[in-house]
């Protein structure tokens, strides 16, 4: 199954007060594993850029100025992600300035039947705890010292393995158990061939063994074998 990780950087927190995307980055995967493709870009808000925001990404007014519109990448954004699933931290806040952004292209929406919110897949599977992204790295010994700020591309690809161990994991013990049979299945099959094979032992009762036996049985009171 193909699914699309991804996240966002904006002006601020509500498209309908005119906030825009500035950041988009989008990890593919197929049946839980990165595929390598990824789709990046960032995009001239034609706004200013808020201090309180800036802080967050580091996206400044000045580097932005030069980078395309969004409706000039619309396309090749929507060829990208196809028709997959959207795997999103907080997922209704990304969808919310995708298609505003689409909107003001006079483009459809991203149906919200695709999206995948990772926090309520977290709030699931540990109640009670933190959620945060940094903090579900922590608690699945993921690398996280590289990032200094939010990035749009570097945050899905830390979300994609987060994504992994909500769902369960790669499963790698019962990886090192399989490997462990073999290596013991290997140690046995090599005992079996360093082994001295003994010549087998006599087993049929001798002449007078017999005799005795049968004396033995007449001396049984009532037999269970003579009812």
């Amino acid at each position: 199954m193909r699914e699309i990780i991804f996240d966002t950087e904006t002006t601020g927190f509500d498209p309908k007060n005119g906030d825009r995307m500035v950041e988009i980055g989008c990890v593919e995967m197929v049946n839980r594993v990165e595929t390598g493709r990824s789709y990046h870009a960032y995009f001239n808000p034609e706004r200013s850029m808020p201090a309180e925001a800036e802080a967050v990404h580091g996206l400044s007014e000045a580097f932005l100025a030069d980078k395309p519109l969004f409706a000039e990448c619309a396309q090749d954004f929507l060829d990208f992600i196809g028709d997959a699933p959207m795997v999103a931290h907080n997922a209704g806040f990304d969808f919310n300035f995708i298609n505003a952004e689409l909107a003001l292209c006079g483009l459809p929406e991203v149906s919200r039947e695709r999206m995948v919110d990772t926090i309520v897949l977290a709030k699931a599977r540990h109640p009670g705890a933190k959620l945060s992204l940094d903090a579900l790295c922590s608690r699945y010994g993921i690398d996280r010292s590289h990032r200094t700020k939010h990035g749009a591309l570097l945050d899905a690809e830390l979300l994609a393995q987060v994504y992994v161990e909500l769902r369960g994991g790669r499963q790698i013990g019962l990886e090192l158990v399989a490997e462990k049979e073999e290596i013991v299945s290997q140690t046995k099959v090599l005992v079996r061939r360093d082994r001295v094979m003994r010549q087998p032992r006599p087993h049929a009762a001798s002449e007078e063994e017999l005799a005795a036996h049968a004396e033995f049985l007449k001396s049984v009171d009532t037999p269970l074998w003579g009812q």
